[in-house]
C-alpha cells in the first residue's frame, strides 16, 4: 500500500493511493498515519479494505509528510562509497549516525527555505526507512520484521554549518524545511528488495545525482540492527540512509550550492517523486 497525508500544513488527513493512482480518504478508518497503525497487524487490516469504497479525494491537494508524529528522524552519513570519495572523507568502518530535527520535516513538494546568511545549501536524495515495531537490540536477521515500509527523503544540508562550525553534523541538517519526506509511505511488501532501487535528483532540470541503493555500504538490515543497539526505535521513527554522489559540494571544478529560485526534483523507484522550490528566509 501507499499511505499518504493530504491537506494544508498542520491539518493533514490520512489517505491511501488506490490502484488507479487516486487518493482515497482514510479518515473513517484511522485517526492518522502514525506509529500506532504501522504494525504488521495494523497494515494488514488496512490492506484488507476495499479501497474503491473509501471517499475519493478530488483535485490535487497538498501532500504532507506521509508519517504523522515522527519521534526520531535519524540520518546516516557517508553510506555510499562514491559519495564519501567526492566528499574527500574516509570510508566509515561503522555507520555514521546523526539526527535531523523533527521540526525540519515538511511535505514532499513544500518550499525549502535557506536560513539567513546561508551560503552552502545542498541536496541529498535518500531512501528512508519507516519503523513499524519497537526495535531494541535486534539482530540483523530479525531487522526487516521491524520495518513498516520506505519513503523518499531529501536530506537538505547547509555545509558551512555542518562541516565548518565545529561540533556535530546536526547543526547543518536541522533547519526548518530541511527534511522533505514523501510523497508516500510505501509498505514493505511493495518493495521486496530495497537494495535494488534507482535514485536521482535534478537541479533546475539538470541531472546532478544518479545512483542506486545497490551501492550502499551498510544495508537496511544492518542499519536497523546497529541503530537499535544505540537507541530504541519506535513505530513511526524514520531513518534516512545516505546519498549517492552528485551533491553540490562534490561538483567540479567548483561546488554548486542552492540559491533562491532553484528547483529540486528527485525520485526513487517505487517511492515516487518530490519537487521543491528554494527560497530565501524572509
Amino acid at each position: 500500500m501507499k499511505f499518504l497525508r493530504f491537506g494544508p500544513a498542520g491539518e493533514e488527513k490520512p489517505g491511501v493511493l488506490d490502484g488507479n493512482g487516486r487518493i482515497r480518504d482514510l479518515s473513517g478508518e484511522v485517526g492518522d498515519i502514525s506509529g500506532d497503525v504501522l504494525s504488521a497487524a495494523g497494515i494488514a487490516r488496512l490492506s484488507a479494505l476495499d479501497l474503491s469504497m473509501l471517499p475519493l479525494v478530488e483535485g490535487e491537494p497538498r501532500l504532507g509528510c506521509p508519517v504523522a508524529g515522527i519521534g526520531k528522524f535519524i540520518a546516516v552519513g557517508l553510506n555510499y562509497a562514491d559519495h564519501a570519495a567526492e566528499a574527500n572523507m574516509a570510508l566509515p568502518s561503522e555507520p555514521v549516525i546523526f539526527s535531523k530535527a523533527t521540526s525540519c520535516i515538511v511535505g514532499p513538494n513544500d518550499d525549502v527555505v535557506l536560513p539567513p546568511a546561508s551560503t552552502k545549501g545542498d541536496w541529498e536524495v535518500e531512501l528512508g526507512i519507516v519503523i513499524g515495531k519497537t526495535a531494541r537490540y535486534v539482530s540483523r536477521e530479525d531487522a526487516f520484521s521491524h520495518v513498516a515500509g520506505y519513503c523518499l527523503v531529501n536530506d537538505v544540508s547547509e555545509r558551512e554549518y555542518q562541516l565548518e562550525r565545529g561540533g556535530t553534523w546536526d547543526k547543518g541538517k536541522g533547519f526548518d524545511t530541511f527534511g522533505p519526506i514523501g510523497p508516500y509511505l510505501v509498505t514493505a511488501e511493495e518493495v521486496p528488495d530495497p537494495h535494488a532501487l534507482d535514485m536521482w535528483l535534478d537541479l533546475n532540470g539538470q541531472r546532478m545525482q544518479s545512483g542506486s541503493t545497490r551501492t550502499m555500504i551498510f544495508d537496511v538490515a544492518s542499519l536497523v540492527s546497529y541503530i537499535s543497539r544505540i537507541m530504541t526505535l519506535f513505530p513511526g521513527d524514520v531513518i534516512t540512509t545516505g546519498t549517492p554522489p552528485g551533491v553540490g559540494m562534490g561538483q567540479r571544478p567548483e561546488p554548486i550550492y542552492l540559491k533562491a529560485g532553484d528547483v529540486m526534483e528527485l525520485g526513487i523507484d517505487k517511492l515516487g517523486r518530490q519537487r521543491q522550490r528554494v527560497r530565501a528566509w524572509a
